[in-house]
């Protein structure tokens, strides 16, 4: 995108304003965290970013800031305080940074009398510029919202894979949410590149199960690591068990072992950006028109777990674990097939 193309996006996406306060917030390697190409070219292109944004704060009357935090090492591990802190004095937070800060950052958009909006770009990519940056974000907004809607009155989910395996997701007592490309108001997050509609699942916390009962959630999740098919056995909404044998089954069942809240299922998403395209890299692959399952931390989403990670796995048309199938189950016991021979059924959007 040239530079005219991208003050567009950004004002169609942001809309900054006169007087507003813009930071770019940037993640950078130390010590065991190693750094690599990709993510020195992100912080290139964050910088080129800023130069974009602090033209265009010369003409609106804008200013913009760029701040750097050592890295965290995982996603949505939270960020320094000191860095919340200051983050939360500004009006648009965009953060391009390696480890994913959406659970932070969202949270200052959450507080009450929040002036910031947000978007969080973990492990964007300049290339992304022409694919999933060009969509058309009015159609994007449109589909997203009308997922938040189904996923709203369903009660569950009943997923099909291609490696053979199933599972059923429980939707009871969460209110849906959509990512469609806004964020021009405080409060506001977006994931940019944007386009999915996401719900966490049911996970029978506490006070809960006494109402509800246990969570429903169970059955088989694939997961695709480097190049191994692995498996989570699911039961009450948390991994019970990894299937498989090898180094990365092991490594999976240390990080589990570590700190067992990993275990929650935190969220069922579902994209719906036309242009996104499968290339390995989460935050593009999760808005391909296709299923994303995450585990970890869900306070952010509106869940009731509170963990050091949020993980998405995704299972789009041309990942090796695909969601083959997704039926969303009614209260009324009525059905609607979203997903079919893996791929979003756009024309229920429309």
């Amino acid at each position: 995108m040239n530079n005219n193309e991208c003050r567009r996006m950004f004002r169609d996406v942001f809309a900054p304003k006169y007087g507003e306060k813009v930071l770019f917030l940037i993640d950078k390697p130390h010590g065991k965290i190693k750094d690599s190409i990709k993510w020195k070219s992100r912080r290139e292109m964050a910088h080129n970013w800023y130069k974009v944004f602090t033209d265009m704060g010369k003409d609106i009357g804008f200013t913009v800031d760029l701040l750097d935090y050592k890295a965290t090492g995982l996603s949505n591990k939270p960020i320094p305080q000191n860095i919340i802190d200051a983050a939360s004095k500004n009006n648009l937070i965009i953060a391009m940074t390696e480890y994913s800060a959406s659970s932070s950052v969202k949270r200052i958009c959450q507080k009450n009398g929040t002036i910031t909006r947000c978007a969080s770009m973990p492990g964007v990519e300049k290339r992304m510029e022409q694919s999933a940056f060009k969509a058309n974000y009015s159609v994007v907004f449109k589909y997203a919202n009308a997922i938040r809607k189904m996923l709203d009155e369903a009660v569950g989910a009943k997923i099909n894979f291609s490696s053979g395996d199933e599972i059923f997701i429980d939707l009871r007592n969460r209110i849906a949410n959509a990512d469609g490309g806004k964020c021009t108001e405080a409060g506001q997050f977006i994931n940019f590149p944007s386009g999915e509609g996401y719900i966490v699942p049911y996970e029978g916390i506490a006070d809960e199960i006494e109402e509800f009962g246990k969570s429903k959630t169970r059955g088989i999740l694939p997961d695709n690591q480097h190049g191994d098919l692995i498996r989570y056995k699911v039961k009450n909404n948390t991994i019970t068990e990894v299937i498989g044998e090898g180094k990365e089954a092991n490594k999976m069942r240390d990080f589990f072992n570590f700190n067992k809240t990993r275990r929650n299922i935190a969220e069922l998403g579902i994209g719906c950006n036309p242009r996104a395209i499968v290339t390995g890299n989460v935050l593009e692959d999760e808005k391909v028109g296709g299923l994303h399952i995450a585990y970890g931390t869900s306070l952010h989403l509106g869940g009731k777990v509170i963990s050091d990670v949020h993980q998405d796995i995704c299972f789009p048309k041309g990942i090796p674990a695909e969601a083959e199938k997704l039926v969303l189950i009614n209260n009324d016991d009525s059905k609607i097939e979203l997903i079919s021979g893996s791929t979003l059924r756009y024309e229920l959007l429309k």
